[in-house]
Parts: structure tokens; C-alpha cells; sequence
């Protein structure tokens, strides 16, 4: 299994590669977009672990070019910023799966193998599995600023809220379920 590691962060990507090899991968490392589109052609992997934020780049701007060099390939998005709209972005574009930073080890080798668990395994919390109405809002925000392109000014006329207030609630981190 050969697996493309994209991630800006050398020293996360080194530790990811560390640990996948021990996994069974061999792994090759890209630290941004352009170096990753040339490992991916010579490399030809067929697994991809790619992050979300690289340096001043979007990940989630490479699928679709990687999706065209190896359209058989496993890849699977990382990132520390999630939220509904870029989950669905990336699954859109071609992304396997969708992980949160931090990540545990098991979870990253089951989501780059595929291996998902069944429903029915998952034990179920109804206190967990409930947003609060700051996380759906801070959701439909994210969504409907992803529809207008990222133009704040369209966003928030839409969404019939002040531009500084919308300004305001994109700056603060998302609320945790």
C-alpha cells in the first residue's frame, strides 16, 4: 500500500508517516499543493491522506486534479477546522472520507483502508449526538457563506444580519456539538 502524505506541517507529517509505516504503508510526503500533484504522478499511490489547510492553499482545491492522476486512489481529507459544509464539499469532489484533527491512529488506518464500523456498533448517546443551537447555527453559516463563495456581504444578506455581525461570528471557533 502506497500512501501520499500532504500536509504542511513537517513534523505532523512526519510523525503520521512514522506511524502508517509501521501500519503497513510505504509512505512519501508533500508539504504543498504543487510538490504534491508531482509526488502523486511519480509515487502513483494508491492511498492519499491530504490536509485541509495547506500553508495558504485549500486542500479540498486538490482533489479534483489528484482525482484525475489517480482515480482509483483512497483519499482521505484531514483537517482541524470541520464543519458540515466542507465535509460535504469534499465528499462532492471525490474525498473517501473526512477526519478531524486530532486523529487517533486506529481511526486514520480504518478511514484509509475503508474499514468503517457498522451503525449498529456505535454506541449511541442522545447528549453526544444533539447539536446545540450555536453549533447548527455556526453550521448553516458555514454553509450558506460556502454557497455565495465566501463573500461575506452576500452571505450576510442573505442570512439578514449586519456584515460586522456576521464578520464577528466567523472569527470565533466553532461550538463543540
Amino acid at each position: 500500500m502506497k500512501l501520499l502524505i500532504i500536509e504542511d506541517d513537517i513534523n505532523l507529517a512526519n510523525t503520521l508517516a512514522r506511524g502508517l509505516t509501521k501500519q503497513g504503508f510505504n509512505c512519501e510526503k508533500a508539504h504543498d499543493s504543487h510538490n504534491a500533484l508531482l509526488v502523486a504522478k511519480t509515487f502513483l499511490p494508491t492511498h492519499i491522506l491530504l490536509d485541509m489547510k495547506l500553508a495558504d492553499d485549500n486542500g479540498l482545491t486538490l482533489i479534483s486534479p489528484l482525482r484525475n492522476i489517480l482515480p482509483n486512489s483512497h483519499l482521505v481529507l484531514l483537517t482541524g477546522f470541520a464543519s458540515i459544509a466542507t465535509a460535504v464539499e469534499a465528499m462532492r469532489l471525490g474525498a473517501n472520507d473526512y477526519l478531524t484533527k486530532p486523529v487517533d491512529m486506529l481511526t486514520l488506518v480504518k478511514a484509509l483502508k475503508g474499514v468503517s464500523e457498522a451503525i449498529s456498533d456505535l454506541p449511541v448517546d442522545p447528549a453526544t449526538t444533539v447539536m446545540s443551537t450555536e453549533r447548527l447555527q455556526w453550521e448553516h453559516i458555514q454553509q450558506v457563506l460556502h454557497s455565495n463563495q465566501g463573500n461575506v456581504s452576500a452571505t450576510a444578506r442573505q442570512l439578514n444580519m449586519h456584515r460586522r455581525t456576521l464578520q464577528r461570528k466567523l472569527q470565533k471557533k466553532p461550538v463543540q456539538k
